[in-house]
Order: structure tokens, then sequence, then C-alpha cells
């Protein structure tokens, strides 16, 4: 897992998870990094500085070169406690909108391509699902006008 500093095009900073570095490099490219405050789609990777496990095995901070404005000590608090209030209050968001679809939709698994077109097209009744779909199989079925939505993954989940 990598975790990414990113910036969109109006200046919101946030930070996010993802597989690999392809699979950040993929996703920007179809437009599924969003901003969590503006949901822009032009986003791109901050600056950030490594993470490196001491022999203690704590993470420890590397110090990289940066160029930056001098901050003066009235902007530069504030704004760390109000991103990180806003990441929770999100990431509390994205929780119970999954924790409210598991609760009141089936869970379909590797079947979910085949019964979410089966619904779309009229062979099965409609009902709430989710389940897996390779990032070909999702393409396919929003390519053929089926509704579908990734399900918010948090890091939390991961662990």
């Amino acid at each position: 897992m990598i975790r990414y500093n990113l910036r969109c095009e109006r200046d919101h900073a946030f930070e996010s998870w993802f597989q690999s570095s392809s699979a950040y490099e993929t996703q920007e490219k179809r437009k599924l990094v969003n901003c969590p405050v503006c949901g822009s789609a032009k986003v791109e990777r901050a600056i950030m500085a490594p993470q490196i496990v001491s022999k203690k095995g704590r993470d420890v901070p590397v110090q990289a070169p940066v160029a930056a404005a001098p901050t003066t000590d009235a902007t530069s608090p504030a704004s760390t406690p109000l991103m990180m209030a806003q990441e929770r209050e999100l990431r509390a968001k994205l929780k119970e909108l999954r924790d409210h679809i598991v609760k009141n939709a089936d869970n379909v698994g590797e079947r979910f391509p085949n019964e979410a077109r089966k619904m779309h097209y009229g062979d099965i009744e409609h009902r709430p699902i989710y389940g897996e779909a390779s990032p070909e199989e999702a393409r396919s079925l929003i390519e053929e006008g089926v509704e579908v939505s990734p399900l918010p993954v948090l890091p939390d989940d991961r662990n």
C-alpha cells in the first residue's frame, strides 16, 4: 500500500491510499481520483516526505528538501487540525455509507457483473446488491449503461 498526499486544482490538500503507484496512475487517468472537498478530478500528487522504518520498527519521517513560502504561526497550525477534522468527518461519512449498503443490500460477490446486467435488462427483479468486479468488468457495465458505483474502501478496511 502507498499513501499519497494529493492536491486538487482548487488547492485542497488530502491524502489517499493506493495498492501501488501504477494503481494510482490508472485511477487518475480514468478520473476516479476525486477531491473529497470539491469533487474535482483534476488531482496531482503533492510533495511528501518518505517514511522509513527504523531498526526498532517505528516509522521515522525523512526530511526532504522542499522549497516553500514562509508561513506565520497564525496560519500554519490551524490548517493541520482543520484538515484532520475534515478527513475524520469524511471517513466517518464514507464508513456510514458502506455500513448502510452492507446492511441493506445483498452481497453477490463475484457474480456482481452478471447480476447487475440481469437486473438492467429486466431478466430478474431489481434489488440493491453489491459485490466484486474487475476494473474491466466495471468499465464494460458502465459502457452498457448499467448504473454502478464503487464502494468506498478506507485504509482501516485493509488492516
